[in-house]
């Protein structure tokens, strides 16, 4: 048995990875400042299936607050500390890229250095495929030129990367950096694609679409995403790795997925494309194969069909989350 931090433990992909590894018997602390970048309703939610639990202790914490970070390594030694915590979204980071540095970047400095104080052996960062573009050929590799990011998301989680190889270098800390492609399912962000097109369809609401549809995404099942990340708790010394589907959808199938599963078709409002965008996302994954034994084991079809079940299971107030502005 294990004792683990997870930052973000409200999340999305964090709440996952606590519940699994509870569900494996390990112990866990949670910390999460519970903001409210999105919709509180989700966190609570996410948050309310955690507490009580055998093994779950919770901290409402801020990571860019050094103080209450380092305190944290004060505790019991972690047997590893998993950074799910972060600002995320591409479109609002261009609006206001100041606490996207704050959290991303800084708060991933208290993280490191409170490891390096406290003796931590291992540490995960998540990251994210946001940093590909222009220029990377696709399927993304790893080893792809990443400089020339095109939002203060994506440049605050290269910096991210950056600060981790440096704690690596210089103090031996044993760290899996993972860039993520695009996770969906229950109870989803519900900024991103998928939670806002199910509701909106679902609710008969007019669906926004930027751009005509054409640009695709590598659409990842949180299940699948939280289970590679407990894979990657093992020493590897500094590694970064895609955790993908490796099967991009065009918005557009996004959408007719959606449809057939709800019963019900979308009512598009067409928006200009936004600039920050990248027109496709799409992971190799032999290096997840080749290091964790990982490979994604849902598809998209049956992926969405489960996740419209969950919102339709908890439509009551999930038809009331705020899906954000249209940015």
């Amino acid at each position: 048995m294990a004792h683990y931090l997870i930052t973000g433990a409200a999340g999305f992909i964090g709440s996952r990875v606590a519940e699994m590894l509870l569900e494996a018997g390990h112990t866990v602390e949670g910390a999460d400042n519970l903001n409210d970048a999105y919709d509180r309703r989700l966190k609570d939610y996410r948050l309310a299936r955690l507490q009580g639990r055998a093994g779950f202790v919770f901290h409402p914490l801020d990571i860019t607050n050094r103080e209450s970070v380092l305190a944290l390594g004060k505790r019991p030694r972690y047997d590893a500390v998993i950074n799910l915590a972060a600002r995320a979204g591409v479109r609002y980071s261009v609006e206001n890229p100041w606490v996207y540095i704050q959290t991303n970047t800084t708060g991933v400095l208290n993280l490191l250095e409170m490891c390096r104080r406290a003796g931590v052996p291992k540490f995960v960062q998540a990251s994210t495929s946001s940093l590909y573009g222009k220029g990377n050929r696709v399927p993304y590799r790893e080893d792809a030129n990443t400089d020339r990011v095109l939002s203060p998301y994506a440049a605050s989680k290269k910096a991210a990367e950056a600060l981790c190889h440096t704690y690596h270098h210089l103090y031996g800390l044993d760290i899996t950096v993972f860039r993520y492609f695009t996770v969906y399912g229950p109870a989803g962000r519900p900024d991103m694609a998928p939670f806002r097109f199910i509701q909106w369809i679902s609710e008969g609401k007019p669906l926004h679409l930027f751009g005509d549809g054409s640009q695709s995404r590598d659409f990842t099942y949180v299940d699948d995403i939280a289970r590679g990340t407990i894979l990657g708790l093992k020493p590897l010394g500094y590694e970064i790795i895609n955790l993908g589907n490796d099967h991009p959808y065009t918005v557009r199938e996004l959408i007719r997925l959606i449809e057939e599963a709800v019963g019900r078709k979308a009512q598009i409002v067409h928006e200009p494309r936004h600039p920050a965008d990248v027109e496709t996302t799409w992971a190799s994954i032999e290096k997840a194969r080749r290091l964790l034994g990982w490979a994604p084991a849902m598809a998209l079809p049956e992926g969405i069909r489960r996740t419209v079940a969950w919102y339709q299971a908890e439509r009551a107030w999930a038809a009331q989350v705020s899906t954000g502005e249209m940015t």
